[in-house]
């Protein structure tokens, strides 16, 4: 598909300004609307100049703003929702904040895609399973969410797999709709602060300080995904021709714990120190995709290593 009118939310944020990018050189006429909470102009620098893309600093909660973007694109095609307040540490602080933005935000959005006929796609998480009972999380398992008296964690997940209900709710009234979980996410742009993600945040913490705080005993598995891999799905979930309320999990089937991720990112420094702190509430154990339905549908998968990741994000930090 080409000349496609699109809306990105959360278009000047870590994943979605790469994918505004990944979608211009297509030749895709693109409307990034962002809050800057988190956001940044300067992640979109390299397309700010183009004809075919334009950032509008709006509420995705708001009607008036959605409806100043599509006249902007001229009409609407497709949309990708992927505005959001994430960062762990919001998901306890601001419980209230972090529903209210996502759960409404999605609700709008879908309604706008309804209107104008457009496909959706929307980014979930895997946090949508709360504490998963099994792994690799699949499609289908059950999620469960345990007693928000003791954390409110989960109110990111919470509002994920409440969108995840919209949007299977609008794909059984015609809507087209696909769903994408991206895995632990990393590449240059990652918010590497106090309230970012932990493969930043260690670069952040060996440039600083030279002290990696390792949350708990750092037993716990994650796998990292590349960016660029993360926008190569989000790009095929959009464009092709797909069945509406399809799931896809993007995440690379390279499991590693935290310590071991710690000890990886100490090489590139020089007499850096490791240190064991206390974790985020409700944090889960393990977390590893199946992506058999990506592999089947998107004929997608993981191409760049940790290693290789690492290596680009190291290279990045001292250009």
């Amino acid at each position: 598909m080409s000349d496609m009118r699109i809306l990105v939310t959360g278009g000047a944020g870590f994943i979605g300004s790469s994918l505004c990018e990944s979608l211009v050189s297509m030749g895709h006429k693109v409307v990034a609307i962002d809050s800057m909470f988190r956001g940044s102009e300067d992640n979109l620098d390299a397309i700010l100049e183009s004809e075919n893309f334009s950032l509008y600093a709006g509420d995705v909660r708001d009607i008036d703003d959605l409806d100043t973007c599509v006249e902007a694109l001229g009409g609407l095609d497709l949309v990708y929702h992927l505005a959001a307040i994430n960062g762990t540490k919001w998901f306890h602080e601001a419980a209230h904040s972090v529903i209210d933005v996502n759960v409404n935000g999605t609700l709008r959005t879908l309604e706008l895609a309804m209107a104008h006929d457009a496909k959706y796609v929307f980014a979930s998480s895997p946090e949508a399973f709360g504490e998963p009972l099994s792994q690799p999380i699949s499609d289908g398992d059950a999620m469960v969410f345990t007693d928000p008296s003791e954390h409110q964690r989960h109110s990111y997940g919470g509002s994920k797999y409440l969108g995840e209900i919209a949007c299977q709710h609008a794909a059984r009234d015609g809507l087209n709709v696909q769903i994408i979980r991206p895995f632990n996410t990393y590449g240059p742009r990652l918010c590497g602060d106090e309230y970012g993600q932990v493969i930043a945040m260690f670069f952040n913490q060996l440039m600083d300080s030279g002290v990696l705080s390792v949350h708990g005993d750092g037993s716990q598995t994650r796998s990292f995904t590349w960016i660029d891999d993360v926008v190569k799905g989000f790009v095929s979930a959009g464009m092709q021709d797909l069945p509406t309320g399809e799931v896809f999990n993007l995440g690379s089937t390279e499991e590693i714990s935290i310590i071991d991720l710690a000890t990886k990112i100490v090489q590139f420094g020089e007499d850096v120190d490791l240190i064991h702190s206390q974790g985020y509430h409700g944090d889960v154990k393990r977390r590893l995709p199946n992506i058999s339905n990506s592999e089947k549908l998107l004929n997608w998968e993981a191409n760049v290593s940790l290693d290789e990741g690492l290596e680009m994000m190291w290279n990045s930090i001292n250009l």
